[in-house]
């Protein structure tokens, strides 16, 4: 059950611009190396919301299970959704895991510098309360 729909975060960066799935990629990843340079061991970044670490490394994973055009669109919002996560304070919509018990999920609704709407989903695992970007979806297309 996900209560109402909070607030947005706007991000101060646009979409990740390409062509194609390669160029968006490429892009992506530099976004990540940098963050990863930063950690020691797994990659991460500090949460305002939570203060605490929020590990990149399951998006990367989960991505990867997607169809080359899903991941695409996905990967153009990740700068995005990397700022969202280190700076919003906004209060997540929040719901356990219908895959888990065991672990909680809240989803943060931001926009791009262009005002385009996306959301980023992190799970926390309850015995451990380590807390893993896994998703990034943006807007729904009109089929």
């Amino acid at each position: 059950m996900i209560t109402t729909k909070p607030k947005h975060y706007k991000s101060k960066y646009t979409k990740l611009s390409g062509s194609s799935r390669d160029e968006v990629y490429k892009k992506a990843r530099q976004v990540y190396e940098q963050e990863k340079a930063k950690s020691k061991r797994h990659p991460y970044v500090r949460s305002a919301y939570f203060k605490a670490k929020v590990f990149l490394e399951l998006f990367w994973i989960h991505n990867a299970q997607k169809s080359r055009g899903e991941q695409l669109r996905r990967l153009r919002y990740y700068q995005c959704a990397i700022d969202l996560i280190k700076n919003s304070r906004n209060v997540p919509a929040e719901r356990l895991n219908p895959n888990g018990n065991r672990e909680r999920v809240f989803r943060f609704y931001g926009l791009t510098k262009d005002s385009e709407e996306f959301w980023v989903q992190i799970k926390e695992e309850k015995r451990t309360k380590g807390k893993y970007m896994m998703s990034i979806v943006p807007p729904v297309r009109n089929q």
